[in-house]
């Protein structure tokens, strides 16, 4: 295993093969084969994927993990261990044992010996009862916990990897650690940084929060869409890091589609995150607000300007539970007026059912949502279609109780003889309940989890390294610069004009980034785009507060909206359960802009 060391200066390239359980299973061959790696990570473990998986696991005991880690892989083992290229992935979920298994069978059957680490100790569900008898509560709504859990899962940081690094594994499999901590542990184990190093942990951590997402840092869902060449052919991302732990350098292997530019960049440091001054990790505070952004050269930019204080003494903890089930259901409509079609239409399938409810002695639905897609009827208020001649009316629902959705998904074929003329789109089938499974976030004390560690099913002695101190305390800056006044004529634009975006979610909180796309129009975005306008915008959708915080290093801001995706994740009734349109919805807010502003746009 050939990797530069603390005192090498060739540096570490880190390639990641997934930004989520579904990633494209090419992703991994081309790091491999083209990247030059000397780490493969791959990223599983959205929020809402530990749900699918506590699910998974609940229906079967061997279940819990993601297969495909599994088969892709042992399909590149015999590739893998040519050229010295070592694993860490998070692919664990909520069974890291059954993955760890199921991989070694795969390469038993091949013949390959590889040594295959293992870190769990992040789920605590021994610890629920005495925390709901202290009174924990959901750190963003205040909410009791419930009864029960499916799963609870601490997010476990980068130490038990490098521990596992450290005594030779050249697999390391987890379950819910943070998605950067796959990236941070390989830097940390070949540059020898020490726990307390607090500007080189969050520069390393910064490195992962680019890459943890796959394609979303080379081009993918870029604001500025075409611009970017060879979606059939998406360069994943790689970062190449040296022992300064100063700055690194995104890129992604020759040859292949994408686009890495300080725009792809920006718009993924902004993807989900809170206050970038406080981005809070296992093993480091980060402060990303001075971050600087500089193009090296085609499909090159380096990342500098992180700055890191002491890690927070709690680890947040994610945990899911079953809270009923859901439905949903889509019906096309054609013709005139066909939102209003469709509107009726919904109301009175609802309407139907709470009077068949009655009958049967069901209680009412505990939420319902009606959409009318390709009427803008996401958009609200803001909607500009409503003249469409063909949408698609999505209804959902939840209830308590399967029988009642059952007796909804029967319900909604009738429209199409009873209610409006022009309703079609019944070739899936009717649609089916599924369970709900909720998201329970909450902090606990660090030194009440701990993690372990094996190696090829042999305990590693493991205890965390927790620094008294900090070397480095970064002068905070909260308040954004102050704007300047708006000089000479100006015109009436779209936002994407002077901008770009993106958009994500953590639980029912939603974050719209946005990025100037000059220094100039970075003075316009402090005057024109406050958190008030933002709020009123998504008045609709948001039932929070809505805050602003600024990214000057890159000319940026970043928007975070609470309560606002209808619960979140897989509990949500929205069609974008996410928020991932967010911001392509603000980018279309209209704002004053000086006329000599708009002239020096590139």
């Amino acid at each position: 295993m050939n990797t530069p060391s603390a005192t090498s200066t060739r540096p570490l390239r880190i390639g990641c093969a997934s930004g989520f359980w579904g990633d494209s299973e090419a992703a991994a061959a081309q790091l491999v084969r083209h990247g030059e790696i000397d780490f493969l990570v791959f990223d599983f473990l959205a929020e809402i994927t530990m749900s699918l998986l506590a699910r998974a696991r609940a229906r079967s005991a061997d279940a819990g993990y993601a297969p495909d880690f599994v088969r892709i892989v042992a399909a590149l083992a015999p590739e893998l261990r040519a050229r010295g290229i070592r694993v860490v992935s998070n692919a664990g979920g909520v069974h890291p044992g059954a993955c760890r298994d199921a991989l070694r069978k795969a390469l038993d059957a091949q013949g390959i010996a590889m040594r295959i680490a293992v870190v769990e100790g992040d789920d605590i569900s021994s610890q629920a009862d005495a925390l709901r008898a202290a009174g924990t509560r959901e750190m963003f709504s205040g909410a009791a916990m419930p009864d029960s859990f499916l799963s609870v899962n601490a997010y476990l940081g980068a130490q038990p990897i490098v521990a596992a690094l450290d005594a030779g594994a050249e697999i390391v499999i987890t379950g819910r650690v943070v998605d950067s901590a796959v990236t941070l542990a390989p830097l940390v184990h070949a540059f020898g940084w020490r726990w307390d190093a607090w500007d080189k942990l969050a520069t390393g951590s910064l490195a992962g929060h680019l890459i943890e997402c796959g394609a979303q840092a080379t081009g993918g869902i870029f604001t500025d869409w075409e611009q970017v060449p060879g979606w059939d052919d998406m360069g994943f991302p790689i970062v190449e890091c040296t022992a300064d732990g100063e700055s690194f350098v995104l890129t992604k292997p020759p040859g292949t589609g994408g686009l890495v530019s300080t725009g792809t960049a920006a718009e993924q440091i902004v993807y989900e995150i809170g206050d970038p001054r406080a981005y809070l990790l296992p093993d480091v505070c980060c402060d990303f607000a001075e971050v600087r952004l500089a193009q090296e050269g085609v499909d090159r930019v380096r990342v500098s300007g992180a700055r890191g204080r002491a890690a927070p003494p709690s680890l947040k903890v994610s945990a899911t539970y079953a809270d009923g089930w859901r439905l949903f259901g889509t019906l096309m409509i054609g013709g005139a007026r066909a939102a209003d079609k469709a509107r009726r239409v919904g109301e009175a399938i609802f309407a139907r059912c709470r009077r068949l409810f009655a009958e049967r002695g069901l209680a009412d639905f505990g939420a319902t949502s009606l959409e009318v897609l390709g009427a803008e009827g996401t958009y609200g208020a803001h909607s500009r279609m409503q003249g469409s001649r063909e949408v698609v009316l999505k209804i959902a629902a939840r209830h308590g109780e399967r029988a009642a959705l059952e007796l909804l998904a029967r319900e909604i074929a009738p429209s199409a003889t009873a209610m409006a003329q022009g309703i079609t789109g019944f070739a899936a089938g009717r649609p089916s309940p599924s369970p709900v499974v909720r998201l329970f976030s909450f902090l606990v004390d660090r030194r009440s989890v701990a993690a372990r560690v094996s190696l090829d099913g042999e305990a590693l002695p493991f205890e965390e390294v927790r620094p008294a101190r900090s070397d480095h305390a970064p002068e905070r800056h909260d308040a954004a610069p102050a704007p300047q006044p708006l000089q000479g004529p100006t015109e009436r634009v779209p936002l994407l004009r002077i901008a770009h975006g993106r958009s994500g979610d953590k639980g029912d909180m939603a974050n719209i980034g946005i990025i100037a796309r000059s220094p100039e129009a970075w003075h316009v975005l402090l005057r024109e785009l406050d958190a008030a306008k933002v709020a009123a915008y998504f008045a609709h959708v948001c039932a929070g507060e809505v805050r602003r915080h600024a990214l000057p290093g890159f000319h940026a801001l970043n928007f975070t909206l609470d309560n606002a995706l209808g619960g979140g994740g897989i509990a949500s009734l929205r069609y974008d359960p996410q928020g991932k349109a967010f911001a392509q919805m603000l980018l279309d807010i209209e704002i004053d802009v000086p006329t000599a502003v708009l002239q020096t746009l590139p």
